[in-house]
């Protein structure tokens, strides 16, 4: 039995802060899921799984209405999945009983580093250091926020001007602070080893590259990309951090096949 389970639309960089973690930190996590359109398909449970239309049809009273991302479809919803996860969303992690739910990608990825911490200190050697990876994270929400209502907007062809300001705003933001903490010839956010802030800046910046691929809608209402082929030189030292954290072995197996990709087209 994994120590920690997590069901989710996939692939999804959230998800992989808690993948890459768990190589630093030896601890054994399972990731159950789908693409987003086949979840509409699949029990939302600890037990997740994809259901047959003949199951689907005797559990049509645990049919509740889908919100972000997958808004006004109708999902599989078990009682028990909705008493461990209230906000009903995914990623979804379990504990080992699958009682214990833990929500938010970056609540997650601490619940595995925190299992693992005798293994590697990713969350950081004292509670300075802890604390100064929280403020890392926490700005990355403020970030992640902007750029999830943003690329939601291109998957359902709603951006507008208005969206693309703010996200090009926030990005502006949160690569602005990342370039002055790296400005000292620093290689990792927070204390001299790889911790969760480097883990989180890597996976929203890798999401974030879904822009690329919607490069063409952006040209159609005279908008640019905010990732535009400039951006290195703006922040130079991000983009270094970013291309470090992608090629290390930790890194690598989920985020380099997604990013090139991302970039391919």
């Amino acid at each position: 039995m994994a120590d920690l389970r997590i069901f989710s639309y996939l692939p999804n960089p959230r998800v992989w802060k808690a993948t890459i973690a768990a190589r630093f930190c030896g601890v054994d996590v399972e990731v159950r899921g789908a693409p987003p359109k086949e979840l509409r398909d699949w029990l939302w449970d600890y037990d997740a799984r994809p259901l047959a239309e003949q199951e689907r049809q005797s559990l049509s009273s645990l049919a509740r209405t889908g919100r972000v991302g997958l808004t006004g479809v109708k999902l599989f919803k078990t009682d028990a999945f909705l008493r461990a996860q209230p906000f009903g969303n995914v990623p979804a992690a379990f504990g080992p009983d699958g009682k214990i739910g833990i929500f938010e990608s970056n609540s997650i990825m601490r619940a595995v580093a925190r299992l693992g911490e005798a293994t590697f200190p990713l969350y950081g050697r004292d509670a300075w250091e802890a604390s100064r990876i929280d403020s890392f994270l926490d700005v990355s929400l403020l970030f992640a926020r902007d750029s999830q209502i943003y690329l939601l907007s291109l998957l359902d062809g709603a951006v507008d001007a208005a969206i693309h300001a703010r996200a090009k705003q926030a990005f502006a933001i949160y690569a602005s602070g990342l370039e002055q903490a790296l400005s000292a010839q620093r290689k990792t956010l927070v204390g001299e080893q790889i911790s969760l802030a480097d883990i989180c800046f890597a996976a929203e910046l890798a999401l974030f590259m879904n822009e690329q691929a919607r490069a063409a809608q952006l040209n159609e209402r005279g908008l640019d990309r905010i990732l535009h082929d400039g951006v290195r030189n703006e922040y130079p030292l991000v983009f270094a951090h970013f291309d470090r954290l992608i090629d290390h072995e930790h890194f690598r197996p989920d985020l380099k096949p997604y990013v090139e990709k991302l970039l391919s087209k």
